[in-house]
């Protein structure tokens, strides 16, 4: 039995917050793509809706892609496209799914790459995850949280945030390599927010797009450690 979804979904605060920043940075239909831990899939609107099935689901749930609508300010609509985004799973490196176009089950006509499966007697999309990977401030593995800043070389560039009281003078970064200062620190779960200092001036974390304010309007970063 397929189970489906709406499109419609429920966040906490902070996966809303970066779920919105994906959507808004759509702006055209287009293969799928990685943007920051999202998939994005987009699908054009000639169509009464579209949605998608994974593999690693079985193919047993059916998510419904959201109709995005641009409308100018007379209220006419000016563009439309579907999208559907998916939260990167973990321990997967491939994706093959398929989409389902007015009641059909179809290959994504946007993603050239295929594959024959013949478990299902069908021809399926398929979708990679870039090798490369991203350096970005993130949770290890190990319990240790990794924080990453890139700027000139030879910079003393300090840590403080939530964790420290805000006080900035606690943790220096270390330059692993010309421009990139690393620092892991073992933080509990929880989230946090932080800025980076270079002699008096705090700056935004330029791997980590999750944003915050604290309580006097000042934009910091944020990091969600599970």
């Amino acid at each position: 039995m397929l189970c489906f979804v709406s499109g419609i979904f429920a966040f906490e605060a902070d996966d809303a917050y970066e779920y919105n920043q994906v959507v808004s940075q759509i702006q055209e239909v287009k293969a799928p793509y990685v943007d920051g831990d999202y998939i994005v899939f987009t699908a054009p609107h000639n169509s009464r809706g579209v949605s998608i099935a994974f593999d690693h689901e079985d193919f047993k749930t059916v998510h419904s892609f959201v109709l995005h609508k641009s409308i100018d300010f007379d209220g006419n609509e000016t563009n439309s496209w579907f999208y559907y985004l998916l939260k990167k799973p973990k321990d997967i490196s491939t994706i093959r799914y398929r989409l389902i176009i007015d009641g059909l089950w179809t290959p994504d006509p946007l993603n050239e790459n295929t594959v024959y499966d013949s478990t299902v007697r069908a021809r399926l999309s398929v979708f990679s995850f870039p090798a490369n990977k991203k350096v970005a401030t993130e949770n290890l593995t190990s319990g240790m949280t990794k924080f990453v800043c890139l700027a000139d070389s030879g910079k003393e560039i300090r840590l403080g945030g939530t964790f420290t009281g805000w006080d900035s003078w606690i943790y220096t970064m270390n330059e692993v390599s010309p421009g990139r200062y690393e620092l892991s620190l073992p933080l509990p779960a929880g989230t946090y927010y932080y800025s980076y200092y270079s002699g008096i001036s705090a700056f935004l974390d330029p791997t980590n797009p999750k944003k915050g304010y604290t309580s006097d309007g000042r934009a910091v970063s944020c990091i969600v450690v599970k």
